[in-house]
């Protein structure tokens, strides 16, 4: 099971465990269940409130993960990714740093999760 810590300067830093591979699970689930207050509002991937930055916990590279496509236009229009970070995360599965919560399904990993 990863370790997922919660970050924000607002805050003290919160750790909590996750059941990866259920492919359900999205960090704003987890989040929410935890109390955790990342602000969102649509919950589905169009507004981008809930845009948090995403970096690892261990000595290993992050693993790639799926972007929608929802995901992939708000963080585009937002200025928080660029196309070619794109193009690195569908092609050469590099994960990008930023995510939105309600999108991002957790992988069996450590991560450090930046929010506002």
């Amino acid at each position: 099971m990863p370790n997922i810590t919660f970050s924000n300067p607002s805050y003290r830093d919160k750790t909590v465990y996750a059941v990866a591979g259920s492919h359900t699970e999205n960090i704003l689930s987890i989040a929410r269940e935890h109390k955790i207050p990342i602000s969102f509002e649509c919950a589905d991937g169009e507004c981008g409130t809930c845009c948090i930055k995403v970096s690892s916990l261990s000595d290993k590279p992050r693993m790639g993960s799926f972007l929608t496509d929802k995901e992939k236009i708000v963080l585009k229009q937002t200025g928080k990714l660029t196309a070619e970070e794109i193009e690195k995360a569908e092609v050469g599965d590099q994960p990008p740093a930023w995510r939105l919560a309600c999108q991002m399904i957790v992988r069996d990993e450590d991560i450090l999760v930046e929010y506002t």
